[in-house]
């Protein structure tokens, strides 16, 4: 006997509010009919992504947190910067649900034969809004899971996996040899190292601590280096010459890492080079920031040459590049591998109102290595 659907269902959103604040609560929202392309899909988990977290917290300090509201139904209110609210004038005065992706069952389809095939079935769906009980997307938005794959499991099979996917894939198509990623221990970093090693694409791995190296190189990585080794600057151009690595894409964003990297891969070119020249190598050397763990000036110290190049990197255009052969290509192998190559896991399972704890928001906040939160909207 299937599960009667209600007529309201809660939905997380976020609100930017004139006096200069960031207000997060539960909302009642109607759950809509699908229509002849739609299913709706009764959410069952949904991770909290770096990515997320710019439309949920706005900038705002997350020790900031003060809450109001019930234990089902919490409020909090965090004070926004100068520097945040200048960018965020669009946002100011409408209620924005949130949430990139997540996973559930469909339970009630439109009448086209792609929404009817959905029925029933287990499903990912990157259609934005899901820290919500119930969600109705574009049957063309959703990922069938395989044959007993649980929601949990598929939850995180869009934002991660698409965007380690795209790394390689962007890698190829400016014709490059290898790879340098930073911030490499988080659980992005752990899967672009699994695929590496699958694909034989020789991989720079850059972390932060001791551990976290230790932790790549038990998973078989076999370039890591540790940014806050003394030796950190000898051991990223050992690397870079070993691998030829002149693509780097940056989660950190902020400080002299990019430039650091740069100046590596210069050093790396320019030992090979048969004569000295004062514009530096012609080997182009190219840096994406796809990440905001630094939100501080991105510093350049020019002492790289001339042949190179920052730029941002976002999922959503590249797939646009890319296409819905591309798409279907990528996608095909996610569903493949979702539970080897792209496996995700997670710090601790939590309620739609947990979320909502200043606790809970101050640990996902911090974005520390192996510190994944998902949330459980039934719970």
């Amino acid at each position: 006997m299937s599960t009667p659907i209600p007529d309201t269902a809660l939905q997380l959103q976020s609100l930017v509010t004139p006096d200069q604040t960031v207000r997060l609560f539960l909302q009642a929202v109607d759950v809509p009919a699908p229509g002849p392309s739609e299913v709706l899909v009764r959410v069952e988990a949904a991770p909290i992504n770096p990515s997320d977290l710019g439309l949920l917290l706005a900038g705002a300090d997350a020790s900031t947190a003060v809450p109001s509201g019930t234990a089902d139904r919490p409020v909090i209110t965090m004070p926004l910067p100068e520097r945040a609210m200048r960018a965020l004038k669009a946002r100011v005065g409408t209620a924005m649900p949130v949430g990139n992706e997540g996973a559930g069952t469909v339970v009630a389809a439109g009448s086209s034969d792609a929404a009817r095939a959905l029925l029933g079935k287990t499903v990912a769906a990157a259609g934005g809004a899901m820290y919500t009980q119930y969600r109705c997307v574009d049957a063309a938005l959703c990922l069938a899971l395989p044959e007993g794959t649980s929601a949990v499991d598929g939850a995180s099979a869009f934002v991660n996996p698409m965007t380690v996917l795209g790394m390689v894939e962007t890698m190829r198509m400016e014709n490059h040899a290898a790879l340098v990623h930073t911030a490499a221990a988080s659980n992005l970093g752990q899967m672009l190292n699994r695929l590496c090693i699958a694909d034989r694409i020789p991989l720079v791995n850059i972390v932060r601590r001791p551990e976290q190296a230790q932790l790549l190189r038990t998973a078989g990585a076999s370039y890591v280096c540790d940014s806050s080794s003394v030796a950190f600057m000898d051991e990223l151009t050992a690397a870079v010459s070993a691998t030829s690595a002149t693509l780097a894409f940056d989660a950190v964003g902020g400080g002299r890492l990019a430039s650091q990297i740069l100046t590596c891969m210069e050093a790396a070119a320019s030992g090979t080079a048969s004569q000295y020249s004062r514009y530096g190598s012609t080997v182009h050397k190219q840096v994406y920031i796809y990440g905001s763990l630094d939100w501080g000036p991105t510093e350049l110290t020019r002492g790289f040459g001339f042949a190179w190049s920052v730029a941002g990197w976002l999922l959503t255009p590249f797939l646009g590049k890319i296409g819905p052969e591309g798409i279907g290509r990528l996608r095909d192998r996610v569903t493949a591998e979702l539970t080897s190559t792209f496996a995700s896991s997670y710090t601790d399972q939590v309620s739609l109102a947990d979320a909502l704890r200043p606790e809970t928001i101050a640990a996902y906040a911090r974005q520390a290595t192996g510190s994944k939160y998902l949330i459980i909207p039934s719970r």
